[in-house]
């Protein structure tokens, strides 16, 4: 969990692409952060509502408990328009296309692929996986999480079925012997003890099982638009 409490006070502009209200401001701090205020969630009907800031915050910690360090810090803090998840900014290759990467289901995208399929991302688009300056993949996006029905809608389904990397089967071992219940009374707390119970099912279906799961045949099993 982290222990940054981020208050923005200012907006510099707003990412018009996205669906919700995502605006990138600046903390009292004077740190350029995304900004992703409740009061801006478009309402869903199989999501609760003024959730998906929470759900932001929770896949930043499954990130970390895992050790992917996939996702830009993000914590709860306030704002010029409220509560809402807020997220370090990071400097991103503009040119970066993971279309080619997706497509030959290059190795370093396992992690991202794990980390969704724990979380239950439902928006895994390609949009939403970065590459750094320096080279390193970051996932961001992650509002359609920890849904307790099965809602896995990602670009990544190159991996399905596919034995996961011993590294990851590994990291998924020690955390579910020493790191699941923790997050799972995070995500208690946040979301509700159905949603929990989900998370941990998953977490030991994924360790059991030891691939990726399949794609769905009764609903969509990629994000639209792909990007």
């Amino acid at each position: 969990m982290s222990a940054w409490q981020p208050t923005v006070v200012s907006i510099e502009g707003r990412f018009v692409s996205a669906s919700n209200a995502t605006l990138l401001g600046t903390t009292a701090d004077g740190e350029s952060v995304v900004y992703k205020p409740v009061a801006g969630e478009q309402p869903l009907w199989d999501f609760a509502p003024s959730t998906l800031a929470r759900r932001e915050v929770l896949t930043y910690e499954v990130s970390e408990a895992l050790a992917l360090g996939l996702v830009p810090e993000t914590a709860m803090g306030d704002g010029v328009y409220g509560p809402g998840s807020v997220q370090r900014y990071v400097e991103v290759d503009e040119g970066f296309d993971p279309f080619q990467m997706v497509r030959r289901g290059d190795d370093r995208l396992w992690p991202m692929a794990v980390l969704d399929v724990v979380c239950n991302n439902a928006d895994r688009k390609l949009g939403h996986i970065l590459r750094r300056r320096d080279g390193t993949l970051m996932a961001i996006d992650h509002g359609l999480t920890f849904h307790p029905e099965d809602k896995l809608r990602t670009v990544l389904w190159v991996f399905a079925e596919r034995p996961l990397p011993d590294r990851l089967v590994r990291v998924l071992e020690e955390f579910l012997a020493n790191g699941a219940d923790e997050l799972a009374h995070r995500v208690l707390t946040s979301l509700g003890a159905t949603e929990a119970h989900a998370f941990r099912a998953r977490v030991a279906a994924l360790v059991r099982d030891l691939r990726h799961p399949p794609p769905p045949v009764d609903r969509p099993a990629v994000p639209w638009p792909a990007y």
